[in-house]
């Protein structure tokens, strides 16, 4: 038999243990029965996305090849913004289809337009806000910049963000899509960039998981009634 002072210390680490990572272990089964309760195309705002975008049919389009001083082109991209025809030239350049000049940058009415365009009808637009710059923590973390955030009147705070650069409309945010991404930063303990599965916190709670799990199996045996009658019934055969 394990030693009564033996056994007190390991009882102890254990409640320990138990107590250190229990909130951890609230929020994984947390986090864990919300995404497998959730809809990943509705966090992904495919509700407030139209399904099919119509595309204008555009004519009288002089070459790419001649657009803009015989720019060099490695890819490109026929756009359509605000009714008008832009080549997307190398991902990172608008020139205007019919007369080749350069556009420096989307304006906000341009924004709305490439939104609404995107979006499903009645939406009405609150605020428009240029952003340069975020953090790690930001929800267009990762995004492509400048871009535009565009606010809709809606109860889910609904935003929408179109890249000023080229035009493009990137990503749909809302309450449940900030939730989801909350649960999963306490999920993967990652909490910077949210994805990193490697990282050291995660790493040593999941080691301590194990012991605390693995003490439990061993007070357990050495406390279990079954466990003593069955060794004492070998021990007299």
């Amino acid at each position: 038999m394990v030693k009564r002072k033996t056994a007190l210390k390991l009882r102890k680490t254990h409640r320990y243990l138990g107590l250190f990572i229990g909130v951890q272990f609230i929020m994984w089964t947390v986090s864990g029965l919300y995404f497998s309760w959730t809809d990943i195309d509705e966090i992904h705002g495919d509700d407030f996305r139209k399904h099919h975008v119509e595309n204008p049919d555009f004519g009288n389009l002089i070459s790419p090849v001649q657009a803009h001083d015989n720019l060099p082109v490695n890819t490109l991209e026929l756009k359509d913004i605000a009714g008008n025809p832009y080549y997307l030239v190398n991902g990172n350049k608008l020139i205007d289809a019919r007369t080749g000049e350069k556009k420096n940058e989307l304006s906000r009415e341009e924004a709305i337009l490439v939104a609404q365009k995107n979006m499903v009808e009645g939406l009405e637009v609150t605020g428009v806000e240029r952003i340069d710059q975020t953090d790690e923590h930001h929800e267009y973390r990762s995004g492509k910049l400048p871009a535009y955030v565009l606010s809709f009147k809606s109860p889910n705070n609904l935003k929408a963000y179109v890249s000023i650069e080229d035009a493009s409309f990137r990503s749909i945010r809302h309450r449940d899509w900030r939730w989801f991404d909350f649960l999963w930063m306490t999920h993967t303990m990652d909490y910077e960039g949210r994805d990193n599965f490697n990282n050291l916190i995660l790493r040593v709670f999941s080691l301590l998981g194990l012991i605390t799990v693995l003490s439990g199996f061993v007070l357990w045996y050495i406390s279990s009634p079954t466990v003593f009658r069955i060794k004492r019934k070998f021990k007299s055969n």
